[in-house]
């Protein structure tokens, strides 16, 4: 990420071989190295995401597969990444683990760029309305046989779904297994339905 936004700085295309190689050199550490390095390392990026100017944050575009992102955009996947892997580790050792109520009251306004990316049609054709509670946040979710739509600020009055913030942040993120599920208000089926359009980046 660092590299990127150093590329993105200069005017420079990021080579296609410059991630697998990252992942290369991080393979080859020991566990210690890579618990060790890995704060290092994101000392690093926070430090440069930091000094980019007010400037530079209104005209940088950061192409990232089909998606060009804001500045913004492209720090907050960053600050999504470190909570969802965060809670990958703790639900190891937690099955009750859930994103703290601060994180996902930042994590739920940063769900539509992922949603674009990740989201896989199943063929149905329907609109699905969420209501999330800690923090309150409405979404429609629109099938149509070959797109997925999340859209923030709209619900409806009576939605299909009303579950914790933090439960809707995994659900978009492909981390809401049944097992992992909190309790929720109504219909199962939109929940299913959400889970295989949903399964994660």
């Amino acid at each position: 990420m660092r590299r990127r936004l150093e590329d993105v700085l200069a005017g420079r295309t990021t080579p296609d071989d410059f991630a697998p190689s990252v992942w290369d050199e991080w393979d080859a550490k020991s566990a210690r190295a890579k618990a060790d390095d890995a704060l290092v390392a994101d000392e690093a990026v926070l430090e440069a995401l930091e000094a980019v100017s007010p400037e530079d944050r209104t005209r940088l575009t950061f192409p990232m597969g089909p998606l060009a992102l804001e500045f913004d955009q492209f720090a907050a996947m960053r600050l999504n990444e470190h909570a969802f892997h965060t809670w990958d580790i703790e639900v190891v050792i937690d099955d009750g683990a859930h994103l703290p109520h601060d994180v996902a009251a930042v994590v739920v306004d940063n769900l539509g760029v992922i949603a674009r990316f990740s989201a896989r049609p199943n063929g149905e054709i329907r609109t699905a309305g969420i209501r999330t509670s800690d923090p309150a946040r409405d979404f429609t979710v629109r099938l149509s046989a070959d797109s997925v739509e999340l859209i923030a600020g709209e619900g409806g009055p009576d939605p299909d779904l009303v579950l914790p913030a933090e439960a809707f942040c995994r659900l978009v993120y492909g981390r809401l297994d049944p097992e992992h599920t909190p309790a929720f208000t109504g219909d199962a089926s939109s929940l299913d339905t959400l889970r295989a359009v949903f399964p994660g980046p």
